[in-house]
């Protein structure tokens, strides 16, 4: 199947030390008189491990910097968070090769979920309090020590919750619930395609499906996958890489399904639209088939683009099914944001949903942790450790060279060029 994708060359994050610079998402605020108590206990500076996107490539355009902060200023409503987790999501890949139109232009710090405990609370933050364990999301800069949010995207977590569970849930469970029941409106007895059922999302979708009475659920995975997609509730685990899906599923189902969740794009849209009962919903929600190396494809981006799913209002209506799509990041609702994760988090109290940790990375294996999710190897979420590794646990191998602060200012005016033309160069 086209979803299916070549090994890459694996290589290390690099380390760096930066001279004294905000966090991305750390607003400015009125300074606190010097002789003041709060401005004598924020005078001391705070290491933060960033995890930053340099430029668009391979795995070594995303380098570790560790970088001596002066506590952020808080404006009202906002908490200081100290990540102990973060999630590592299909749009990071996409994002490292510029195909993630939300990210910013390089450098930028990447992640969209973590969490931690707070450690800072502005003015105005009622409901949260010093030594929260708090899960938080946003659009960019989760990959990183500190974090600066707004309180109302912090969420309590449960008592019983990990952080590893805690950074698994937003973007995947989140993408899971909203598909299948705002839009694809999932009622007893209806059955369901997910692709990718070993992920993140899969597993998320296939949780969820459960807590709904007499749902078959259809899931393409690799053969080595089935035994746990299968105990965690596919009824019928599919292997794309051996067998031809659409023909499986029309032995056990010759009507076909009525929800077909779709993360490759191109030619399997096509597939699922085809797979559809009357009445049934066909729903994209990413582009997987694009990604087939560490740096960008055009040729598998045209191939995509071409083979793309193409309906008239007119055939549609002759065939009565729906066709939709589904981009969290593009979601201004912060309240429906808000009340699913909410509900998610009741689900989890109720042992309902639980995420499945694949492995767990610290930062300065993030390559290692991308090279996981991209050639297919997790079986659930795979999160990243900002903590530092442990002496004992590095690398047998020399590591990358950590950068003095101190650099002349020739040599930071050649990076920045550098930078400057790698991001030009993949624009052009």
């Amino acid at each position: 199947m086209s979803g299916e994708e070549a090994p890459t060359q694996q290589e290390q994050p690099e380390q760096e030390k930066k001279p004294d610079e905000p966090l991305p998402a750390a607003p400015d605020a009125p300074q606190e008189p010097a002789d003041s108590p709060a401005a004598a206990a924020e005078e001391k500076p705070l290491p933060c491990r960033a995890l930053v996107l340099t430029g668009y490539g391979g795995y070594e355009k995303v380098k570790l910097q560790v970088k001596p902060l002066s506590p952020p200023q808080l404006k009202p409503g906002e908490v200081l968070v100290r990540v102990k987790a973060c999630g590592l999501n299909f749009a990071e890949l996409l994002g490292k090769q510029g195909l993630y139109e939300l990210l910013p232009t390089p450098p930028v710090t990447m992640g969209m979920e973590g969490c931690g405990v707070i450690e800072a609370c502005g003015e105005d933050v009622k409901d949260r309090k010093v030594g929260d364990r708090v899960i938080t999301l946003a659009r960019s800069g989760m990959w990183q020590e500190l974090v600066v949010v707004s309180a109302d995207r912090t969420f309590l977590m449960p008592e019983q919750m990990s952080f590893e569970e805690g950074a698994a849930l937003p973007v995947n469970y989140l993408t899971a619930y909203m598909m299948l029941f705002e839009m694809a409106n999932l009622r007893p007895g209806k059955s369901v395609l997910i692709h990718m059922a070993a992920g993140g999302v899969g597993i998320a979708v296939t949780q969820l499906c459960q807590t709904v009475q007499d749902v078959t659920v259809f899931g393409t995975a690799s053969a080595s996958k089935h035994e746990t997609i299968s105990q965690g509730g596919v009824t019928h685990p599919i292997d794309y890489r051996t067998k031809d899906y659409v023909e499986e599923i029309r032995k056990i189902t010759p009507k076909g399904v009525d929800i077909v969740l779709d993360p490759l794009g191109g030619s399997d849209t096509q597939k699922g639209f085809s797979l559809l009962k009357p009445l049934g919903a066909l729903i994209v929600f990413g582009a997987a088939n694009c990604v087939t190396g560490q740096k960008k494809n055009l040729l598998a981006m045209a191939k995509t683009w071409y083979n793309q799913l193409s309906l008239s209002a007119l055939k549609l209506m002759q065939a009565n099914k729906s066709v939709c799509g589904f981009h969290l990041g593009y979601i201004p609702d912060e309240e429906l944001i808000s009340r699913t994760m909410l509900k998610l988090l009741e689900l989890y109290e109720q042992g309902k949903i639980k995420p499945r940790i694949d492995s767990c990375f610290h930062f300065e294996e993030v390559a290692d942790a991308m090279k996981r999710m991209h050639e297919r190897l997790n079986i659930g979420k795979v999160i990243l450790l900002p903590e530092a590794k442990k002496e004992e646990e590095q690398p047998k191998s020399d590591p990358e060279p950590v950068e003095n602060v101190e650099k002349t200012e020739a040599a930071d005016s050649e990076q920045k060029e550098e930078t400057t033309e790698e991001v030009k160069a993949e624009k052009d």
